[in-house]
């Protein structure tokens, strides 16, 4: 294949995008599919001679998508939304072409200075205050477990390393109970320990499921009464299970009062964040040190695009930061290369979807999408509520709320027929040991009629049971 074969296929590739999106929602959102099924269909020797595009192609149409979960149907309500906005697709066609290793600035300096251009675009449209910079990971998990390696190498006078941790103190790390298992995971891989993260109960009776400050600064007191040392606390903002967002203006202060760094995970809420009806479920945001939200989820850049703001980027930089003699550009050493930021050398030029999404739609066309989505989410709960033998267990944090039917062995039944029907797409979690449906509105482009489906199967399918 050569570069004029791509100038035609990469048309049919569009054309067959466009037909694709436009029969989202004659398909099931699911595959009825079982493991195993569709390797067996490609099954096949590592091909020795090269074989026409044509046939490669036409395998594609017609083994791959009907195997697939389809991210962009606009029914689909179970995990967080990968969004993937028409500009965004685009932009990645551009960057994909280029085909550029964005590492450095020398190797790419319209993708780092874009990058930075983004950040502050970004920023900006959250609210968050001028001082914040900030770097473009892959996701939140990335973004968390480098907050999190800052944190352990504050607490060691940035000694680990270099001289590693066998010889170091026990380090302890405070989350709440409703945070993301990717704060399990940089506990475990940093080298403190996921017995050393310690899950802070909630608030009683608070329908946002804050972290308990109280109970923060008690668990922090007696592992310093241990002998132990504290290294950082982690709060949430629409934490996956079911949106619970910290008290962050009540939590800070009291990390604050024992010098510890506090990182924000915010990877879904925090686009909601551009419309400012919603930023007091952040409120105290602009004290924390680190911050994480995704616009791969809710702004609609396509996947993967997670942005960490810093107040300080010095602490991170000292954690993760190598250059090498090779790594240089002489006569620039001041230069910022973000690869020094995070975890890979080696980084996409993911700034550019972002450049494209924000100026084609706009923060004011992204407002309102996602204000349709909480407004849609909220009438659907209502919708459930008022059905036979439901409950909505917890109600909507902006376009998330959970709810049950009848009891556990019931719901699972229910939600096992919904997936199989494929209608609609959810998944479930559990809440105070109950096992609950959830249900997230935020795919790019789903309607109101799109949201309302799913009482209306809710109610036809339970009947069935």
């Amino acid at each position: 294949m050569n570069h004029d074969d791509l100038a035609y296929w990469s048309k049919r590739a569009a054309d067959w995008a466009r037909a694709y999106h436009a029969s989202l929602r004659e398909r099931p959102v699911r595959p009825d599919i079982d493991p195993g099924a569709f390797r067996a269909r490609i099954e096949a020797p590592v091909p020795e001679e090269p074989e026409p595009i044509e046939r490669i192609f036409d395998d594609f149409t017609r083994l791959v998508p009907d195997a697939m979960t389809h991210w962009q149907h606009p029914r689909f309500f179970a995990y967080f939304p990968a969004n993937a906005a028409p500009a965004s697709m685009l932009a990645e066609q551009l960057a994909n072409a280029m085909a550029a290793q964005a590492m450095l600035w020398q190797t790419a300096p319209a993708a780092n200075e874009m990058e930075a251009l983004v950040i502050d675009w970004l920023r900006a449209g959250l609210g968050l205050p001028e001082g914040f910079t900030g770097t473009i990971h892959d996701s939140a998990t990335t973004a968390t477990f480098s907050a999190v390696l800052t944190m352990r190498e504050k607490a060691l006078g940035f000694e680990g390393v270099a001289k590693g941790l066998s010889s170091m103190p026990r380090l302890r790390l405070y989350a709440s109970a409703e945070a993301h298992s990717s704060v399990d995971k940089a506990a475990r891989l940093s080298g403190i320990g996921q017995e050393n993260l310690v899950r802070v109960p909630t608030r009683p009776g608070d329908p946002l499921h804050s972290m308990d400050p109280e109970a923060l600064d008690s668990a922090i007191r007696a592992d310093l009464a241990a002998g132990l040392r504290p290294a950082g606390v982690i709060l949430a903002t629409g934490g996956t299970s079911i949106g619970a967002c910290d008290d962050i203006a009540a939590c800070i202060p009291v990390a604050k009062a024992h010098g510890l760094p506090t990182h924000v995970d915010a990877a879904w809420a925090g686009s909601a964040m551009i419309a400012p009806e919603f930023r007091r479920l952040w409120e105290g945001v602009e004290a924390a040190d680190s911050i994480v939200f995704n616009p791969h989820k809710w702004l609609g850049a396509q996947f993967d695009a997670s942005v960490q703001f810093l107040r300080d980027p010095a602490p991170q930089i000292a954690t993760m930061g190598l250059r090498p003699d090779y790594l240089k550009t002489p006569g620039a050493e001041t230069v910022v290369n973000y690869n020094e930021w995070t975890l890979p050398l080696g980084r996409r030029f993911r700034a550019l979807k972002i450049w494209f999404l924000l100026r084609a739609e706009g923060l004011s066309g992204l407002r309102q999408r996602i204000r349709n989505h909480v407004a849609w989410a909220e009438e659907a709960a209502a919708a459930i509520a008022r059905l036979d033998g439901f409950e909505v267990v917890t109600g909507p944090i902006l376009s998330l709320f959970t709810f049950r039917f009848r009891d556990d062995a019931t719901t699972e039944r229910l939600l096992e027929a919904v997936n199989r029907d494929g209608r609609i797409y959810l998944t479930q979690t559990r809440h105070d040991g109950r096992y609950v449906i959830r249900v997230q509105v935020g795919q790019f482009d789903c309607t109101r009629e799109d949201v309302m489906m799913i009482p209306t199967v809710l109610q036809e399918l339970a009947g069935r049971i």
